[in-house]
């Protein structure tokens, strides 16, 4: 058992002054939040002086020696397929990971932010033997990603199949987004970053802005049927100034995401660039305002932009300022911990912590706290029985639990 200790939750605080080479969100060297414990308030712009620490939890390291893990998914038997961004999957059973990596793996452009990222079964994987994967494909100058679907034979990946890619290309290795999550009708949702900072450009104007083109995938989350074809209530079905896969747009790099059931709720987290990250409610057919609306500055200094709402726009729920480079979000839906029923939690790259957010009937926020791991967090889930987990984006990557004391 590793418990907390109290230097750790300094350096855990401490390394708020960190860069993420990873994650994109730089920190802001001041902060324009009052500090008000309401998070619910009209200004969602948070400090640390806002967020308490978490003393009241423990911490097990389960596993060792993954590197670069960026997601997890269990299996039906409890095993646990766990990506790592260099391009293997791997296996660990009843604790252990087991050193041969699972054949068929697409061929992935491991490079910059890029690599194998996601992970997901199909809803009904116990009949069909589903498994998802997103990664990034083709070369440092034209790449994109990808969404692949295969069967698992419970050694290796077979009948593999790329189901949609992101158009158009783009160059450098950066924003890939990534994240699935499953409708409660099968559908899937896939987050796809906005293609990168400046000055990457794509016909000639900032990458960026393609976030506000509804014709293409850039800094969008897009819904797909589970062949990847595309379902005929979309929200953009019929335009034709809009691409029909397009189910939200305006974001900019989402690496967290979550699906509510029991609220019909989809949150995500998302990366700003020199502060200004957030936590969106996110809804068809809705525009999140990047890069017209932001708190995020540029990273040589300066506004992206002057307008931090604006009417058409969704606001965030919560602006993180200093960055947090969040990465990771899981909602927490068992009774085996009762008191985090209904809980977002949410990784930091930065921060190298995960956030508790407790949110009200209505979907706002009402308090958040910090709970560190001294490492940079990569993903938190909840497995199947009940446990909360996170994978730690290190060289030598772990997985984690976090349980509150006395359980």
């Amino acid at each position: 058992m590793k418990f907390i200790t109290n230097h750790q939750i300094k350096i855990a605080l401490g390394a708020s002054v960190m860069l993420a080479f990873v994650g994109c969100s730089f920190l802001k060297n001041s902060t324009s939040a009052s500090s008000t414990d309401d998070l619910s308030s009209n200004n969602p712009v948070l400090s640390q002086e806002n967020v308490t620490v978490a003393s009241d939890f423990r911490t097990t390291t389960v596993l060792e020696g993954l590197e670069r893990p960026w997601s997890i998914a269990w299996l039906p038997d409890g095993a646990m397929l766990i990506t790592e961004r260099p391009g293997r999957l791997r296996i660990a059973r009843n604790g252990n990971l087991d050193p041969q990596e699972i054949a068929g793996v697409p061929e992935v452009l491991a490079f910059g932010q890029g690599g194998l990222m996601d992970i997901s079964l199909h809803p009904n994987f116990q009949e069909n033997n589903l498994i998802y994967l997103t990664y990034s494909h083709g070369s440092e100058s034209a790449n994109h990603t990808r969404v692949a679907r295969a069967t698992f034979d419970g050694s290796a990946l077979e009948n593999l199949e790329v189901i949609f890619e992101v158009d158009p290309v783009k160059s450098a290795g950066q924003h890939f987004g990534s994240r699935i999550v499953w409708l409660p009708d099968n559908t899937m949702l896939v987050a796809i970053g906005d293609g990168g900072n400046p000055p990457i450009e794509v016909d000639g104007d900032l990458i960026r802005k393609q976030a506000q083109n509804l014709n293409s995938h850039l800094g969008k989350v897009v819904r797909l049927n589970d062949d990847g074809s595309i379902p005929s209530d979309n929200p953009f079905v019929g335009s034709a100034d809009a691409d029909s896969a397009v189910w939200s747009y305006g974001h900019r790099n989402i690496q967290g995401m979550t699906f509510d059931r029991a609220n019909n709720r989809l949150w995500s987290t998302e990366h700003g660039a020199r502060g200004g990250d957030e936590l969106n409610l996110v809804e068809a057919g809705e525009n999140y305002g990047w890069p017209e609306v932001t708190h995020s500055e540029e990273y040589t200094g300066g506004e992206i932009s002057s307008e931090r709402s604006r009417t058409g726009m969704i606001d965030p729920k919560v602006v993180w300022t200093p960055a947090t480079a969040p990465s990771g979000l899981a909602i927490y839906t068992s009774d085996r911990f009762s008191q985090w029923q209904g809980n977002l939690f949410a990784g930091g790259l930065i921060s190298r912590d995960v956030r508790r957010i407790e949110l009200d009937e209505e979907g706002n926020v009402r308090s958040e706290e910090s709970i560190p791991i001294g490492q940079r967090v990569r993903d938190v889930r909840q497995s199947p029985d009940g446990m909360l987990y996170v994978l730690t984006d290190e060289e030598n990557g772990q997985l984690i639990s976090i349980e509150p004391e006395g359980e």
